[in-house]
């Protein structure tokens, strides 16, 4: 859901009304199983979208088909669609193949979750890599911290940081900004930023991020890096691409 709601200007909820099956010659190039079709729907509710949408909308989409190869019927409908606008007033244009999705409440509450933090005043930046990582040990056997700067896209400083103490389950966080404070904390499952990370950071952390680090020091940081990536838990992306 993530993958599409950042990627789309335009996501709304709709009603398909009208389902019309394009004729070989008139659909192109179709993946094998599909069919092409230009679709109608009536919009119920526009999520995020600058100046509004017509009531009613048209677009074309490839269809599954089904186990005995036909389609299956779609007409009335709810769907959610992540889009963008088409060359004509009433058309729009889907962004993937997959961006026509069932719709459910569920899937709209988490669609309007993404969008919200989003359009929001602090914006997580999209994570491109990892920078350097730091290491200092603490003056008692088992105690630690490590902090790794993160790239983004737009240059925003991120971080992680992981402590552990005696007698403790390692603790980690994520600051956006130059300061860790004690406002920082691990991310929310299902938010913005917890996508951010557990979909595009690495497994491990890479020999590049540790090079100035002593042997120990370096073997302290990946462990604490793998902290992170178990804290975060496995993206769960479901779509074939990005």
């Amino acid at each position: 859901m993530a993958d599409l709601a950042v990627r789309a200007p335009l996501i709304l909820k709709g009603e398909i009304t009208q389902v019309i099956p394009l004729k070989p010659a008139q659909a192109g190039t179709v993946p094998a199983g599909f069919r092409r079709a230009y679709i109608t729907v009536r919009t119920v509710a526009l999520i995020r979208g600058e100046g509004g949408v017509a009531p009613n909308l048209s677009y074309l989409y490839d269809i599954q088909l089904d186990s005995r190869g036909k389609l299956p019927k779609l007409k009335k409908q709810p769907v959610l669609l992540f889009a963008q606008p088409g060359g004509r007033p009433g058309e729009i244009q889907l962004i993937a193949p997959d961006a026509q999705i069932g719709w459910t409440q569920p899937r709209e509450s988490m669609v309007r979750a993404i969008t919200g933090e989003l359009l929001g005043a602090r914006t997580p930046p999209v994570i491109t890599g990892l920078g350097e990582a730091f290491h200092v040990a603490g003056t008692v056997q088992g105690e630690g911290e490590t902090q790794i700067f993160l790239k983004t896209d737009s240059g925003e400083p991120v971080s992680l940081s992981i402590v552990r103490r005696p007698g403790q389950a390692p603790q980690w966080a994520v600051a956006l900004g130059e300061i860790v404070d004690e406002a920082a904390a691990a991310p929310k499952r299902d938010s913005l930023l917890w996508y951010r990370l557990a979909c595009f950071l690495p497994p491990a952390l890479p020999a590049a991020s540790v090079r100035t680090l002593a042997v120990a020091d370096a073997e302290a940081a990946r462990a604490d890096y793998r902290v992170v990536i178990d804290g975060l838990g496995p993206c769960g992306r479901t779509r074939p691409g990005r």
